[in-house]
């Protein structure tokens, strides 16, 4: 829903913990990726001002051109412009989006999002956004006052992602965001429908959840109860829904110094953590009605995943997944393809038409 009240047709998600190093990106990647071969049409949106997710989906000649970088893979011949200029506008990111606010010199501005495959787009990020956090911080107290400039800013990645969304007529949008509770991801995350939390069984995950929750709820009431009603109707903003999808764990690698009994002894903890602390509900229950799956550790398919870029599901035998390691391929296509088949029940989003 906008703030007039208006059907929206395209729901976004947005892959989120303060706790950085648990698979976060990996994960919004191969989602991406499967959402699109189940007949969704994805847009992939990348606010993250690292831009790990564009640099999975791209390659480094691509980049070059992207963020307007002296491209030395061009002039040595190694990647000929032609075939760049095909996939890739150079200064199209969410940074080039937002820079007419941060310079004063107007509203944002429409990017073209890159096609990657049939039904799948990215929303290229850029390592310049960080430059915007700043903006984004002097503006919120003035949103809960009603100024328009600040509400334009405070709304700023919702209206870019919204109108990449619309060029790519993508039923589903994929928001990766960074590891952190600044200004930058609650912007990100006000234009969020659903927030699916990627956790670690470790101490450090539970720590993540117990400080992001309560900062999430206040968030929402903050912009549903204070922010929208003062929102003029000519500027186009979220509803700030932010709703918890659930929780996936992405489970480690298991060292001798890390005994199993540790790993299951954080993940009896996550479920009365996630309720208490996200849900802001008590819960005894034994069960784990909000943990969607647990994806073991493909970590030694990550190199061939990167050299080929391609998703890991996807990797052949020329790609270096030889033998027994292509069993191991097909039990990643099936786990991604049940987690992605749950994500979009609970979302209400129709796949393989």
């Amino acid at each position: 829903m906008d703030c007039n009240g208006e059907a929206d047709s395209v729901i976004t998600i947005a892959l989120f913990n303060n706790k950085g190093g648990v698979g976060k990106t990996t994960l919004a990647y191969h989602l991406a990726h499967m959402f699109s071969r189940m007949g969704v049409n994805v847009l992939a949106a990348d606010l993250d001002p690292q831009s790990n997710l564009t640099s999975m989906f791209l390659d480094e000649a691509e980049l070059e051109e992207l963020w307007g970088e002296p491209s030395g893979l061009i002039d040595q011949g190694a990647a000929p412009q032609a075939l760049i200029s095909s996939r890739v506008v150079a200064a199209q990111t969410v940074a080039d989006a937002v820079r007419p606010i941060l310079e004063g010199l107007g509203d944002v501005e429409e990017i073209l999002p890159t096609r990657i495959d049939t039904g799948l787009w990215l929303l290229p990020g850029n390592i310049e956004l960080s430059r915007f956090e700043d903006h984004l911080s002097r503006a919120w107290p003035s949103s809960f006052a009603g100024d328009p400039a600040a509400i334009r800013t405070t709304t700023a990645f919702y209206r870019v992602v919204e109108l990449a969304a619309q060029h790519a007529g993508a039923d589903v949008v994929v928001i990766d965001v960074g590891p952190n509770l600044g200004a930058i991801n609650r912007a990100a995350l006000l234009g969020a429908d659903h927030v699916l939390m990627p956790l670690a069984a470790d101490l450090f995950s539970l720590k993540g959840l117990s400080n992001l929750g309560p900062v999430l709820r206040r968030w929402r009431s903050d912009w549903q109860e204070v922010v929208r009603p003062r929102i003029p109707e000519v500027i186009s903003a979220p509803a700030g829904t932010m709703a918890p999808l659930g929780y996936v764990i992405m489970q480690p690698e298991m060292r001798l110094d890390r005994p199993v009994k540790a790993y299951a002894r954080w993940l009896e903890r996550i479920p009365w953590v996630f309720s208490t602390a996200v849900l802001g509900v008590e819960s005894h229950s034994g069960d784990r009605p909000h943990e969607i799956a647990t994806l073991r550790n493909y970590r030694s398919l990550m190199p061939l995943s990167h050299d080929a870029r391609k998703p890991m599901f996807d990797l052949k035998a020329a790609d270096g997944a030889l033998g027994s390691t292509q069993a191991y391929v097909k039990t990643c296509f099936h786990e991604f393809r049940s987690l992605a088949e749950k994500i979009l029940a609970a979302t209400g989003i129709p796949h393989d038409r």
